[in-house]
């Protein structure tokens, strides 16, 4: 295959799970479009070199694109107690869990989205980070023991990283 027939192939089969991550990352549908595009418009110059194993690198992008954008965009963020009416879920869990991810710091949310929900190892969700291995552990437990609080109703300040 030549060319960028590769790349269209390759973003029609993982198109599911980017937008999955992407929505993970950023807790709603149409910021994870935005962010898959984004991390997709990044990777395009590079697909010569990366298209034999494309789906690291673009995980990697997604993490920290939505960690600079997150960073970018943070002070226009508001935060509300209650989910709008416009959403509609099949699952009270999956928008509580949804709600909890939301209180963590966007580096501790990539950590778990990469290691939990995306299931790389800790040196690959290190790797696509850009941070070691013993901070990929430290954030997954601080991030963890914080979702096990919220669930049990402690309150914690906001995470800091």
């Amino acid at each position: 295959m030549t060319g960028y027939a590769s790349f269209e192939e390759f973003v029609v089969a993982r198109r599911d799970a980017l937008l999955r991550t992407g929505y993970l990352l950023t807790g709603n549908h149409h910021d994870a479009e935005d962010l898959v595009q984004s991390a997709l418009v990044k990777v395009v110059p590079k697909w010569s070199r990366i298209k034999d194993r494309p789906e690291a690198y673009v995980r990697q992008v997604l993490a920290r694109e939505s960690v600079s954008r997150w960073r970018a965009h943070r002070w226009r963020e508001v935060t509300t107690d209650t989910v709008p009416e416009a959403m509609h879920h099949d699952s009270t869990d999956r928008i509580a869990l949804l709600e909890d991810l939301r209180t963590l710091s966007p580096r501790q949310r990539a950590v778990l989205v990469l290691r939990y929900f995306d299931d790389l190892t800790e040196a690959d969700t290190a790797a696509a980070l850009g941070i070691s291995v013993g901070t990929v552990k430290s954030h997954a437990r601080d991030a963890l023991a914080r979702l096990r609080d919220q669930r049990s109703g402690e309150e914690h300040p906001a995470a800091s990283t």
